[in-house]
């Protein structure tokens, strides 16, 4: 077994999102995951955007320096749209996960849309709307028209699904935009697809250039909206059923796992990624790819891990390795 035990690991939590809770538990697992094998050091990020560590602020000058790797934990706003990407490479500090202009992309729904047709991958079609800007009533009739009646309404750059709408009536449109609008600065405003979630981790290998999708997760939702899968049901075991493998026949598994490594290539991502798709009858759509998905002891790709037989600490090594290789 490879000798770990003099790397000092820095573990980023917290941060300025509305994931800050998500972050918080998942920089526990990994940190969990690492105290038996490396040196660590808990890097906490409060929702001002302040660090700390060992219970100080610190800024980031006293804190990089000192590590040999940071594992990024951190999602949503800052950690995940190559904000704090910059800071890190600013020091050249080796980190886990997507560079900062991917990690922009990625985050951002309409670009990475964009990315998605340049690889001919299925995505619901979408308008993008900005705040302070006047809607009438013709607009949003216009858009549920064209949209087929149903429409989802998110905001552009945020994950674990707040802020997401699912909008069927004129009446409530306004709303959901305004409920968008307070966690970015721009909406999408979506087709609604109809069908089943799934969604595949995508893990890089060993040799470069190397990508391996990990078995599709199927997503059962339990809620009383019914409508997808919100964040409430996200972090409610009640809420919602994980099935993995999920019960696709042998050629909708080809599509969601070749269509999440294409994904994780348009977009250029780093080590590891994992993206969410609806199978519908007429095929399979992507919504969207999260760079730094969660890593929390119920989170999607630990559970698709164990269905591959590969242990968390193993997939935490693997990041690392690939991490302080810095290609």
């Amino acid at each position: 077994m490879k000798d770990r035990s003099n790397i000092v690991v820095g573990v980023m939590r917290g941060g300025p999102s509305a994931e800050y809770e998500v972050s918080l538990k998942t920089g526990a697992n990994v940190l969990n995951g690492l105290r038996d094998r490396y040196k660590v050091r808990d890097i906490f990020i409060d929702r001002a955007g302040r660090w700390h560590t060992d219970g100080l602020e610190r800024s980031p000058d006293r804190v990089l320096p000192h590590l040999d790797v940071v594992f990024n934990a951190l999602h949503g706003t800052y950690g995940e749209d190559g904000r704090v990407q910059q800071i890190l490479d600013s020091y050249n500090v080796p980190y886990t996960g997507s560079k900062s202009m991917p990690s922009a992309i990625g985050m951002n729904k309409w670009l990475s849309k964009k990315f998605f047709r340049e690889r001919k991958l299925n995505t619901p079609r979408g308008v993008v709307f900005e705040k302070k800007q006047k809607i009438d009533e013709s607009t949003i009739h216009s858009i549920l028209k064209d949209f087929g009646g149903t429409v989802v309404v998110k905001p552009l750059s945020a994950g674990s699904s707040v802020g997401v709408s699912v909008v069927r009536k004129p009446g409530d449109f306004l709303n959901a935009l305004d409920l968008a609008l307070e966690h970015s600065e721009k909406a999408l405003v979506e087709e609604y697809i109809a069908g089943r979630e799934a969604t595949v981790a995508t893990l890089e290998g060993s040799e470069r250039g190397t990508l391996h999708a990990l078995p599709p997760i199927e997503i059962r939702n339990k809620s009383a909206s019914g409508d997808f899968w919100n964040y409430e049901s996200k972090y409610s075991d009640d809420l919602h059923e994980l099935v993995c493998p999920g019960d696709f026949s042998a050629e909708e598994r080809i599509v969601l796992e070749d269509s999440a490594i294409r994904a994780h290539k348009a977009l250029g991502l780093s080590h590891y990624s994992r993206s969410d798709f609806i199978v519908n009858p007429h095929g399979i759509y992507i919504l969207e790819t999260n760079s730094l998905p969660g890593l929390t002891s119920a989170s999607l790709v630990p559970v698709a891990l164990k269905t591959a037989g590969v242990h968390f600490h193993e997939f935490l090594d693997h990041i690392i390795d690939l991490a302080m290789l810095k290609r």
